[in-house]
């Protein structure tokens, strides 16, 4: 009852106030809104494929629709990986593909680089690092399907692209030009002979190729290559393009499958600040496959949009970024994270097969001629100077065989592929009813859906390149199903933490008496047997592992332990122990450490001075070898109780400078553009050298005036920029660490 006395009336009053303010501080945010649909595939016939022979003699038999692969007629969702045979030691192929096998690596995709092979016309190269056969075979024995890029033009960071200056010379390149079409036969016909009888019709590893790479000229060329490898007898099941750029006339439907691409960040751009353009977008859901950000220093700046036929297709990607290199003007330092979101949001997007580039790092072959890397002059206008031998490119595999963080992460979204991939591969892409508004919102959480209108998996990403997003709170999804129920979940609100990516499902059944209404842990895997079926989740950093099944109240359970239902378990790893144990396969020890000293020989010499490259687009020019007659040189004593041959021992040299020579004796073995990384080199392979002669490190000055100002000559990461003092340049080792053992083990 209201008093009636008016003080009471008045302090009623403000009673209700204040329990009104004390309400609306508690009441939980709306939630966040979607709407699922029944899958919208046509009813009408499929337009045709037209590709190789599908079948290999075991009766296994690859195929592609417009939702996905197809291995033996089931859905298949592999995971590809780019590893340069030309560019690693052939002993050491065969434990570099196991381990990129145990990483959850379905095809090993390679570059077969012209230049690599035929430098000097007429001279061909197949032997030791380059025997592409030999690579193949090792793939094929280690449970790794295959794809050959065989151009002619690759790019890949290598000369010319990959074509050999005597071809350039010639001019008329990547066109139709019987001249060139004629040398391309040739070339086309070498890689035919080492690849006989490894053919996925053959009964061996090869599934597919690709024909040139990011071609934006008329069609006709690509498809003038599909009928010469044909006419070689490269017949396969697939045959690919990079989706991007858009071609300057339509491509036949089902002739040649364009893959798409995505990077965090790139090396090429003409600009020396932080994450230009539009990389921000790499990091937001949207069923725009084409990526605007790769190769515009050739491509400009640009919009962009998919072709008609697009739907038609499966949403394949070749070319997501396992990491990045540093060019002379654009030192990149990757962060993990930025790899495992972009793959992420890839597949939150729609697609069903992810393609890493690089996975694993590599070493550029010395050249007869010249050297082989990209660099600003060369003959066909390459556009960035690169480091001469190295090609590490901070992957998930490094250019030692090294593992990187994002190597034991990605395992998780591998091994979700493998056991639910199948299944998403049915379900379309939803965005939700609210969305970033554009690059600098990071308030609105960033999500999507993949779901066949009843079940699926909710994607969501709170992690952005160079950018900070806020931890998002009292976050309930409610998603309305193709029937016209919503499904709201979960029962209590979530808190997103700044720099969370993971998965949800919902929906899902197991055997036939147990659905998963929701869970607030990430699908890892199901392991089966003859009574028993077991479902592994991740934890997500922040969020309670809670579990809805039907009829049954939510229960929560911590990593290590598990909750049995008939016939099932329900299991929770941390993402440390899910990923860098992994399920089955292989796992790696933890190194250790030691330090020891180094001594300088001479302190660097006269700056020099950077010039700008004379191409349409100039940008720093990087230095020459003679440029390192004023280096700082470093000699470092290995300890006198270290073989080298004995452990696959890593030494890390951690310094700073402009750029970085790491030699034996006299002879460089490999090289750095300094980005705040240490420089890691594997000893064991150069055991033998190293007893003959010591390793010295040279190092030009990084100087305060190219990395400093509104408008630096060379982006460094704030991170990298080393705090310069009252002095002009810095050139130091400043410690050296030998880590030990790195070594591989087979689990049972």
């Amino acid at each position: 009852m209201t008093p009636r006395n008016p003080l009471w009336v008045g302090l009623y009053a403000r009673h209700l106030l204040l329990a009104s303010a004390l309400s609306a501080a508690t009441v939980v945010a709306a939630p966040l809104t979607l709407t699922t649909s029944a899958p919208t595939r046509s009813a009408a016939p499929a337009p045709a494929f037209h590709l190789g022979t599908p079948t290999a003699p075991d009766g296994q038999a690859i195929t592609v629709d417009a939702q996905s692969l197809l291995l033996n007629g089931a859905r298949w969702t592999p995971v590809m990986g780019e590893f340069h045979f030309s560019r690693y030691p052939a002993n050491e192929w065969a434990e570099e593909l196991r381990k990129m096998k145990a990483g959850g690596i379905d095809i090993v995709a390679t570059y077969v680089f012209w230049i690599h092979h035929e430098e000097i016309e007429g001279q061909w190269d197949w032997t030791g690092q380059k025997d592409l056969h030999r690579f193949i075979e090792l793939a094929g024995a280690s449970g790794l399907k295959v794809i050959v890029r065989m151009g002619p033009w690759c790019h890949g960071e290598v000369r010319n692209g990959g074509l050999p200056d005597w071809v350039v010379a010639r001019g008329q390149v990547r066109s139709e030009d019987p001249a060139f079409i004629a040398s391309t036969t040739t070339f086309y016909e070498q890689i035919a002979a080492q690849c006989r009888g490894l053919l996925w019709k053959d009964g061996g590893p090869i599934i597919g190729v690709q024909l040139d790479n990011e071609y934006g000229g008329p069609a006709s060329y690509l498809l003038a290559l599909k009928r010469l490898a044909i006419d070689v007898g490269y017949d396969v099941p697939l045959y690919t393009r990079t989706g991007w750029p858009a071609l300057s006339t339509p491509m036949p439907f089902g002739e040649i499958i364009p893959l798409y691409g995505v990077y965090a960040e790139g090396f090429w751009d003409r600009e020396t600040t932080s994450m230009p353009g539009r990389y921000w977008s790499g990091f937001h859901f949207s069923k725009l496959r084409i990526d605007a950000n790769i190769a515009n220093e050739a491509l400009g700046r640009r919009d962009v949009s998919d072709p008609d036929d697009v739907a038609d297709y499966p949403y394949l990607t070749c070319e997501i970024g396992g990491g990045m290199m540093s060019s002379y003007h654009r030192r990149i330092l990757v962060d993990p994270a930025d790899i495992y979101a972009t793959t992420l949001i890839k597949l939150g997007s729609g697609s069903v097969s992810p393609g890493y580039y690089m996975y694993h790092g590599g070493t550029n072959p010395p050249g007869q001629l010249t050297t082989l890397m990209e660099q600003q002059d060369s003959p066909l206008t390459n556009w960035n100077d690169m480091p001469e031998l190295n090609y590490d490119f901070q992957a998930p595999l490094g250019q030692y065989g090294q593992t990187r963080p994002h190597y034991f992460q990605l395992r998780l979204l591998h091994a979700f592929l493998d056991h639910f991939g199948p299944s998403m591969a049915r379900m379309d892409t939803f965005l939700p009813d609210v969305r970033p508004s554009g690059q600098h919102d990071i308030s609105t959480l960033r999500w999507s859906v993949r779901s066949d209108g009843e079940r699926g998996f909710v994607f969501v990403n709170n992690h952005q390149r160079g950018t900070t997003l806020p931890a998002k709170t009292d976050v309930q999804f409610a998603i309305r199903r193709a029937d016209g129920s919503t499904l709201r979940f979960p029962h209590e609100p979530l808190t997103v933490v700044s720099d969370a990516a993971f998965i949800l499902p919902f929906g899902l059944q197991f055997g036939h008496q147990h659905q998963l209404e929701w869970a607030t842990a990430q699908p890892l895997a199901i392991e089966h047997s003859s009574t028993h079926q077991e479902v592994i989740f991740v934890e997500i950093p922040g969020i309670p592992a809670t579990f809805k099944f039907a009829h049954q109240a939510p229960f929560t359970l911590t990593p290590g332990h598990s909750s049995e239902l008939d016939h099932l378990t329900i299991t929770v790893r941390s993402p440390d122990a899910a990923g860098r144990h992994g399920l089955t396969g292989s796992s790696l020890s933890l190194p250790k450490l030691r330090s020891f000293p180094f001594t300088l020989e001479r302190a660097a010499g006269p700056l020099r001075t950077i010039d700008l490259a004379t191409t349409r687009q100039p940008v720093a020019t990087a230095p020459t070898a003679a440029d390192f007659a004023d280096a700082a040189i470093y000699r470092i004593d290995l300890p006198a109780d270290f073989d080298p041959a004995a452990q696959n021992t890593l030494l890390r040299l951690h310094y700073v400078g402009d750029v970085a020579r790491l030699m034996i004796g006299d002879t460089v073995i490999t090289d750095d553009f300094y980005n705040g990384n240490p420089l890691e080199i594997g000893l064991r392979r150069h055991a033998e050298a190293l007893r003959h002669a010591p390793l010295r490190l040279a190092i030009l000055p990084l100087q305060r005036r190219a990395v400093t100002g509104r408008q630096p000559l060379i982006f460094l990461d704030p991170s990298a920029l080393p705090d310069f003092g009252d002095r002009d340049a810095i050139a130091e080792l400043r410690q050296t660490e030998l880590t030990f053992p790195t070594t591989w083990h087979e689990l049972p």
